[in-house]
Formats: structure tokens, sequence, C-alpha cells
């Protein structure tokens, strides 16, 4: 049996089966790239619901693996060599994913650096500015009167939804007709866009073609339909 006592956020979050992988994550944008990726590539792995509500991302124990103090963040017990591997960030527990079971990445070198700035992309920019716009138009900031820095999102929001519909333009997927790890980091956030964030109309989404096309395709995916419920809210 695998041994993660080393790991302090095994204390208050117990391994039921220290054997597997261990995530520790929020059914958010964020949250869901990684079990969204879990589920595709068929890995054994034990949920934990961190409920940031109760900022449990601010727990010594939680801060122990993921001193950036956001979800997601997994440890698995089988890593290089053998030896238990703890991560947080989740575009690079995507390209450990990816590197442990030779999938969801091209294997061409000069492809993989291409996947890697996109996924990038999704981290420095869809991301962030997703999360802004869903925080100025659906929560706490929709009620502030000065509704520039909603506007500076929502401008920003639809650039990067045109710079990802003139990419899927021809394209199945982010890297050509495969899925990829690429398409794990962006659905999620597309998805809550137009969906939880409730900015459909206000981005002009459906003036799109390529963009909806390409998020049916990934929705369709039964690894995805199971990965955006994961962990389960309770």
């Amino acid at each position: 049996m695998s041994d993660l006592s080393s790991f302090p956020i095994t204390r208050k979050w117990p391994a039921k089966d220290p054997g597997v992988i261990q995530l520790y994550s929020l059914p958010t944008p964020n949250g869901v790239k990684v079990s969204i990726a879990l589920e595709e590539l068929g890995l054994a792995y034990e949920p934990h619901l961190i409920d940031i509500g109760q900022n449990e991302t601010w727990t010594p124990e939680y801060l122990s693996l993921n001193p950036n103090g956001k979800i997601p963040a997994i440890i698995d017990p089988d890593g290089p060599g053998g030896q238990p591997i703890g991560l947080f960030e989740s575009g690079a527990i995507l390209l450990y994913l990816a590197d442990k079971t030779g999938r969801l990445m091209p294997t061409d070198p000069i492809e993989r650096y291409h996947a890697i700035q996109w996924i990038f992309f999704q981290m420095g920019g869809v991301g962030p500015m997703f999360g802004q716009l869903g925080f100025f138009h659906k929560f706490a900031g929709r009620d502030y009167e000065d509704k520039r820095p909603r506007d500076r999102y929502l401008a920003e929001t639809k650039r990067l939804l045109g710079v990802l519909e003139d990419r899927l333009a021809g394209r199945a997927y982010m890297m050509g007709g495969d899925y990829s790890m690429v398409d794990v980091s962006l659905v999620g956030w597309v998805r809550n866009l137009i969906g939880f964030y409730e900015a459909r109309e206000i981005t002009d989404f459906d003036s799109l073609k390529a963009v909806p096309a390409w998020l049916d395709r990934c929705l369709a995916r039964p690894a995805v339909q199971r990965g955006v419920t994961i962990p389960a809210r309770g």
C-alpha cells in the first residue's frame, strides 16, 4: 500500500485508497479540467471535494500542497520513478497526465509546443478574463454602478472568443482532428461562460459558428459529461 503520510493534506482529507491518484478539487471551470482529463484517460483516482465557500483552500493542509490557494491539486502515488508526486496548477497537471499516459497531446515536437502554448493561452487569458466577466455580469460586480470594469472584461472576452473562432475554423478540435488537452483546458470555461455565468447574449456567442460547434462536440463526450460534476458537491 502506498504511503502518503508525507503529504499533510491527507490528514484533513484522508485517502480511502492511497494507491490511486488523489484529486483535490471542486467542479468549477478550473477544477473540472483535471477530472475530465482523468475520465478521458481512464486513470483510477479518488476525488476530494474542496469547499471554496468555506475557505478550505486557505487551510494549512491544502496550502501545503498548493501554495497558490486555488483548485485543483493532485497527488499521484505512482509518479516518476514510482515515487509519489504532488502537483498544483491545472495546466501543469494536464501536461503531467498526458506525459504519464502518452495520450491527449501531439507526438510531433513542434505540434506539442503549439499545444502547450494554447494551454497557456487558456491559463493566462481565457480563464482570468471569463472569470472576471462572470463576477461583473452575474455576481457582486453586477451591482457596481460604474460599468467600465465589466465592459473591459466583456470586450476582452469577446476578443478571446474571436481568437478561438479563428483557430477552430476548419478544425474539429483546437489541434485539428484530434481531441487533446487543449480542448480539456477550455471546455469548462466556455461552458460556464454561456451557462453558469449567463453571458451567452452579452458576448454575442450565437454569432459564432466554429466555437459553438466545437463546444457541442466536446460536451457530447461521455468523459466530459461525467467530469463536469466531479467531485460531487454533496
